[in-house]
């Protein structure tokens, strides 16, 4: 009893551990995306697959406990099979993922909301990829589909994006706002100085006047 205490602990302590780092690149994609396939399981189109996605679950979490006792001093047999498998289940996983984009695709064809709703939330779906798809059918059948999960991402975005231009379009305006006073200001400066500019000319012709008319009157009481 202590053993099988003791191994399930292991077990245990290994399927929720970090993923192995032997061939991460692969590895990763089939750990990180195991419970996503998971979710597969509580949508009805998909009771026929229920066994077949369980025993895939399995080989995945036994595949994880395998890698995770790999070290440098492991045999190059032990790393090579452990790489086969990986490539196995990395081709089941491929398939789930399209399985799921065909779900998606079928849903929006057949409007089925019911499934559209719960294959866009499973985690399978490329979810940028397929925005515009999601977005226009959830318009398009409001009144059925709940607004949660992935859509509510998508809707909060729409939301900051839309907070985000009017705060870039009232910073613009308040810049163009203040270009225009300081452009204002450069005017009105330009003007006064234009002014009195034109006041010292005047100033200085009406005294050259005066002078020349002095001069004037000077010479023709010489002249008498």
């Amino acid at each position: 009893m202590y053993r099988f205490l003791i191994l399930f602990f292991l077990c245990f302590s290994f399927a929720h551990a970090l993923n192995p780092k032997a061939y991460a690149r692969l590895g990763d994609t089939i750990y990180n995306n195991a419970n996503n396939i998971k979710n597969l399981i509580s949508i009805g189109d998909y009771y026929l697959y229920v066994d077949d996605i369980n025993k895939y679950l399995q080989s995945v979490n036994v595949a994880k406990q395998e890698g995770l006792m790999l070290d440098a001093n492991s045999s190059p047999q032990e790393k090579k099979r452990y790489l086969s498998k990986l490539r196995k289940l990395s081709a089941m996983n491929d398939y789930y993922v399209r399985m799921a984009e065909t779900s998606l695709e079928n849903s929006i064809a057949n409007q089925d909301s019911l499934l559209f709703s719960k294959i866009i939330n499973t985690g399978l779906i490329d979810t940028k990829r397929y925005k515009k798809e999601i977005l226009d059918y959830y318009f398009k059948h409001t009144k059925e589909v709940e607004p949660t999960g992935v859509i509510k991402m998508f809707l909060d975005e729409s939301k900051a994006l839309q907070r985000k231009r009017e705060a870039l379009e009232r910073k613009n305006r308040s810049k163009q706002l203040h270009e225009q006073e300081k452009i204002k200001r450069l005017r009105e400066r330009d003007k006064k100085r234009q002014l009195e500019l034109e006041n010292k000319l005047d100033k200085a012709v009406e005294k050259k006047k005066m002078e020349i008319r002095k001069e004037q009157k000077a010479e023709l009481i010489k002249s008498i």
